[in-house]
């Protein structure tokens, strides 16, 4: 008889898990996902594209209906997950009987953060994290709106675009002094930043948002320094916070994330934790290629076979507001470290390769991302370059043949 499996959540690390499920075990658990949000499993990345009108909702969606049914998957999603019963192995979901587990795995995700601004419950101020945010965004967009987003990161730079895309008159304001810090330097960033202007998006670094005034709707946003934006909008997407509370009122050790080891296993035997909501050797990655390997090594483990987390070498691989950018490693570069920059502002590419200890260790690329997967490859295998060094600026097609002969 199959072991009762449940997974809660139903984004993409709960899709992968299953897919990995079914490559090294199938049959052996019967699986159970339960989703809050009212429809199939997404790829969120894409919500952006939905919102730029690049890409239907629909087609979004990572895998159709009969995909689940013939993994054999109970998919209940629309659900809210209410209790963990450690002790009667049970999830508890609102509106539902419990549904009995032998193994819980929570794929919980992460919540958009909100500033603790004055003004931040006035009607008009909204999120931008599924695809509920989406819908709403797009009615704004239509109506021609003044939106300002708060965030200059990977979300906030997505919410802009799809908005401008859409139609809305926008402004991007960020506390940092510039844009994407923890994936790009100083010049990858001014580059990404003229690019993101000439789409019509206004973007204000050093901008520390003071308060948002209105009487019951927004009007205008404050900044520390005074000035004001006019605002019939307000898009806070200024970073996430892994969703722990159904862990934590279960007693289940959490730090900033649902702590786990390196086979994913939180501190309640049986239970395990992956993607967002996850905290492994005291990192969360917001990031989903970290999510895929954990399902990877999860699905493993589950399978009954030897498997180990060691952690993920982040890697940013995106088309940001449109343009092309790709960050992976150390690639601001530690002492004793050598950087190689090659830089073409007026085609709007930027190419930066940090070696250390004759090894690719970090490198971040804009505009021209075609060999990114290669560098990748690079810092994670450790591969000495000593023999490509002098060419590999220029790409893998040049450096492989010369390496061959």
């Amino acid at each position: 008889m199959s072991e009762p499996l449940v997974i809660v959540g139903n984004g993409m690390a709960a899709a992968r898990l299953v897919d990995e499920l079914a490559k090294v075990a199938l049959g052996r658990y019967a699986i159970a996902v339960i989703g809050e949000e009212p429809r199939l499993a997404y790829n969120r990345v894409l919500l952006s594209s939905v919102l730029a009108g690049e890409t239907a909702s629909h087609d979004i969606e990572l895998r159709p209906a009969q995909w689940w049914r013939d993994r054999g998957v109970t998919l209940k999603y629309g659900c809210v997950a209410t209790e963990i019963d450690v002790g009667r192995r049970e999830l508890k979901i609102a509106g539902e009987e419990s549904i009995g587990f032998s193994k819980l795995v929570l794929a919980t995700g992460s919540t958009p953060l909100r500033l603790g601004v004055p003004g931040v419950d006035l009607a008009g101020v909204h999120t931008f994290r599924d695809s509920r945010d989406v819908d709403l965004l797009l009615t704004l967009a239509a109506q021609k709106k003044r939106v300002v987003v708060v965030g200059g990161g990977l979300l906030g730079l997505e919410a802009a675009y799809g908005l401008a895309k859409a139609g809305a008159v926008v402004t991007l304001i960020h506390l940092m002094d510039r844009l994407m810090e923890r994936q790009l330097d100083a010049p990858a960033a001014e580059l990404l930043k003229s690019q993101v202007e000439r789409k019509g998006i206004r973007v204000l670094l050093n901008a520390n948002t003071a308060r948002l005034h209105g009487e019951t709707h927004v009007e205008s946003v404050e900044l520390v320094d005074g000035r004001r934006i006019d605002a019939d909008a307000v898009i806070f997407a200024a970073g996430i916070r892994p969703n722990v509370s159904l862990a934590k009122d279960a007693g289940i050790p959490v730090n900033r994330g649902i702590v786990v080891d390196d086979v994913l296993q939180t501190g309640v035997p049986g239970i395990f934790a992956l993607g967002e909501c996850a905290e492994h050797r005291g990192t969360c990655y917001g990031l989903v290629e970290p999510a895929y390997e954990q399902a990877r090594v999860l699905a493993r483990h589950l399978a009954g076979n030897t498997s180990s987390y060691g952690g993920s070498v982040v890697a940013t691989n995106l088309k940001v507001s449109g343009v092309s950018v790709f960050s992976a490693g150390d690639f601001m570069g530690a002492e004793g470290s050598e950087a190689i920059v090659l830089s073409d502002a007026r085609r709007g590419a930027y190419k930066k390769l940090v070696i250390s200890g004759g090894r690719l260790t970090g490198a971040v690329l804009v505009g021209d991302v075609a060999d990114a997967l290669w560098y990748l490859e690079l810092i994670r295998t450790r591969e000495p370059i000593a023999a490509i060094r002098r060419d590999m600026m220029f790409g893998r097609s040049l450096v492989l043949p010369s390496k061959a002969a």
